[in-house]
């Protein structure tokens, strides 16, 4: 049986001093559940402040972005390595990321092998605009995000991995997919794709995420779906209560 795992994505919210007390709110409840993987992804300027609060417990950090590149003349980047001193995770390929920073399939797989390079485990973005879905092509984009992403891995290491299937009509919208249609679209489109590239046993023991104006009135809809483990939390995360209660949905 696959761990659910819930993460944070704070995106461009929260100083330094708003997310410590956003942990303070939220780490009592959450450090008693160990049936669920749970991560906050507050943006750099909070990640120290963040790790340290919950260095020990059973949370896990994670950061939004990170370069392929170990070090060099990129002003305003910042290397896997150095997200490694405070991070367990990075989310890579956001489609924040790819449509107003100019993210590509090719970025995406480079910051993936520097991810696992150092030691990181990445929860790798997948999804279709809201374009794209009414045209049909929601296979087509995400079989070719989510093969892009994965190419010149060993089957060991997409085991490893987070997927996150993030429909882009649905985040900060307040339109949710069904989740039996998100379902679906990761049974067919991301777990079928990896049992055929990587073999049907990788497939199974992949865990993979739904994103997408997830609260706690909806989530344990899409917690209940065999295919989904889990969520990669935007605005909800934001609020510990709401936030806690995804978590506690997916028990």
């Amino acid at each position: 049986m696959r761990k659910p795992i819930v993460a944070g994505n704070w995106k461009m919210h929260k100083t330094a001093v708003e997310a410590r007390q956003l942990v303070y709110e939220s780490k009592t409840d959450l450090a008693g559940i160990s049936q669920v993987d749970v991560v906050f992804c507050p943006p750099f300027t909070a990640l120290a402040e963040v790790a340290g609060l919950v260095k020990d417990s059973n949370i896990g950090v994670g950061a939004q972005n990170a370069h392929w590149e170990p070090q060099g003349a990129y002003t305003g980047e910042i290397s896997v390595e150095m997200i490694a001193e405070f991070c367990d995770y990075l989310i890579l390929g956001h489609s924040e990321r790819r449509a107003l920073f100019g993210e590509t399939d090719e970025g995406v797989n480079k910051k993936l092998h520097a991810a696992l390079a150092a030691g990181l485990k990445p929860i790798v973005c997948v999804g279709e605009t809201f374009d794209e879905n009414q045209a049909g092509q929601t296979g087509e984009v995400v079989v070719r995000q989510i093969l892009s992403a994965l190419a010149g891995l060993d089957a060991a290491a997409v085991a490893g991995l987070v997927i996150a299937y993030e429909p882009v009509w649905a985040i900060g919208t307040g339109l949710a997919a069904e989740p039996e249609g998100a379902a679906a679209v990761i049974r067919d489109f991301i777990r079928g794709p990896v049992g055929k590239d990587f073999g049907d046993e990788i497939a199974e023991v992949l865990r993979v995420q739904y994103g997408g104006s997830v609260k706690p009135g909806n989530a344990r809809e899409f917690f209940d779906m065999e295919d989904i483990d889990g969520a990669l939390v935007g605005g909800a995360s934001l609020k510990a209560a709401d936030f806690i209660g995804i978590v506690r949905a997916a028990i």
